[in-house]
């Protein structure tokens, strides 16, 4: 089933408690205009507020997860407050708090690696590649590349990125720690639904817990975020699924969901 899209280019599939949300611009390597970064606004709050969706998967069409921003589009913002200003694609994907799962299946760069690294998950193509090239065209990164990134493969591979804008191939990516799996090109976006399909069928107040007490995790001194985790394992543990899932252990049965 497809959901209605504001925008032909950004696609959104849903398929059981799953919703794949792809960039739809491959002759422009899905590079993100401030309309598909408004439709994209529209399509996390949607998701956000339906029951049923309980994992996505985003990724591109054609030869490219996404180039990043259109830099042919910039020259619109009529001055650098208003260019800083803008509404964000990353900031958009931030904001959806269902689990999410990166199908890279090509180029990955600029504005494409951010939002990558905003994913909760990361599986990449043995073709995929991923640069931060900003530097080259005389900027940085403002979409979280530069503490996602070092974040993800540690300060001294960043900065390799981040200061010199060259790409590294998925075989690297995979050994930084940058992505979780390299598979065949055709295996990709089976694989992410599959483990997004996985993450559905958990308890869905859980996982998006999960997901919030990672985001926290490294934004927390180390025993604020064991308490922090404490509290939220309290609250998860007073939901109907917990007793369900208590219930299902001990009957030796499958849990069955329904985030309350």
């Amino acid at each position: 089933m497809t959901h209605i899209s504001p925008l032909d280019q950004v696609v959104v599939e849903v398929e059981g408690a799953v919703a794949t949300v792809r960039l739809n611009r491959p002759e422009k390597l899905n590079a993100v205009t401030q309309e598909m970064s408004d439709a994209l606004e529209t399509i996390v709050a949607g998701l956000n507020e339906d029951p049923a969706i309980r994992a996505v998967v985003y990724t591109g069409t054609g030869r490219a997860f996404s180039a990043g921003s259109d830099i042919r589009t910039l020259d619109r913002y009529a001055t650098p407050w208003e260019f800083r200003n803008r509404r964000d694609y990353c900031d958009a994907l931030r904001a959806l708090r269902k689990p999410v799962v990166a199908a890279v299946n090509g180029y990955a760069f600029g504005g494409g690696l951010e939002t990558a690294l905003t994913c909760d998950i990361r599986i990449a193509a043995e073709s995929a590649t991923f640069a931060a090239p900003e530097i080259t065209l005389g900027w940085i990164g403002g979409g979280g590349m530069s503490a996602l990134l070092a974040t993800s493969i540690g300060a001294s591979n960043a900065a390799l990125m981040t200061m010199t804008g060259e790409p590294i191939d998925a075989a690297r990516a995979l050994a930084w720690g940058l992505v979780s799996e390299v598979v065949a090109a055709d295996d990709l976006l089976p694989r992410a639904q599959a483990i997004a399909a996985t993450i559905a069928s958990r308890p869905p107040v859980a996982a998006e817990t999960a997901k919030a007490n990672l985001r926290a995790a490294f934004n927390l001194p180390l025993d604020q975020a064991i308490a922090y985790e404490r509290e939220l394992q309290g609250i998860t543990f007073a939901t109907e699924d917990a007793a369900e899932g208590r219930a299902a252990f001990a009957e030796r049965r499958p849990g069955v969901f329904h985030g309350r």
